[in-house]
């Protein structure tokens, strides 16, 4: 995967919770044995009338988020299935980043994302941030009837959106996913990079078993 670095792009907005992996990318697209192809089917069943045009009435349609590649959502985005074809769905369209709120029921925590989809989009390099339910507000608001951009700078942790009122907002990240986005490497990757640490240690030790080990 491609080494994450800091961009600025397009926000578009979902204002919908539970946007779950049937949704992402339907069933029908799934029969492909490629990695690749998958932009087209994103949110397919949304995005298209009966007659295969676009409906004008849903969001990523909207001229004001043509070339889009922020994704800001609802929470539990990517629940469902454990497909990995969502993720790539929502790469191949061109989103570099996702964003989605998490909030509180009670003593529960919903988080922004499902987990399947997170651990998948990390491992193929797309970022996925949770910001609190007041912050991701702010975003829809601001975006309304606008055409607006964010930053995404991982390595400060910081997301800046450039709206009539310019906000920076702070997320968090594990630091193990944070090293391998930056550096592009997967968990293989930064096992490899390692690759003469591990020949030195096995050098040292004696690969069989002592005496009496079965």
């Amino acid at each position: 995967m491609d080494a994450f670095q800091t961009f600025r792009g397009v926000v578009a907005t979902l204002e919908r919770a539970n946007v779950d992996t049937d949704q992402i990318i339907p069933k029908q697209f799934l029969k492909s044995i490629e990695r690749t192809g998958f932009g087209p089917g994103l949110f397919y069943d949304w995005r298209y009338l009966k007659d295969g045009s676009p409906d004008p009435a849903f969001e990523l349609n909207d001229p004001l988020r043509a070339g889009a590649s922020v994704l800001v959502a609802g929470n539990n985005f990517g629940c469902g299935s454990s497909r990995e074809h969502a993720v790539w769905a929502v790469q191949q369209y061109g989103f570099k980043a996702v964003i989605a709120p998490w909030r509180s029921s009670g003593e529960e925590r919903i988080p922004g994302f499902a987990d399947i989809f997170k651990n998948n989009a990390y491992g193929n390099g797309l970022l996925v941030i949770e910001l609190s339910a007041d912050e991701v507000q702010w975003i829809f608001e601001a975006a309304t009837g606008r055409r607006i951009e964010a930053t995404v700078d991982l390595a400060a942790q910081v997301v800046r959106v450039h709206a009539e009122e310019e906000r920076e907002f702070k997320f968090e990240i594990t630091p193990d996913v944070k090293e391998k986005l930056l550096s592009g490497l997967d968990a293989i990757g930064l096992t490899l990079a390692h690759e003469a640490d591990i020949a030195a240690f096995e050098a040292r030790h004696d690969v069989y078993m002592p005496d009496g080990g079965e």
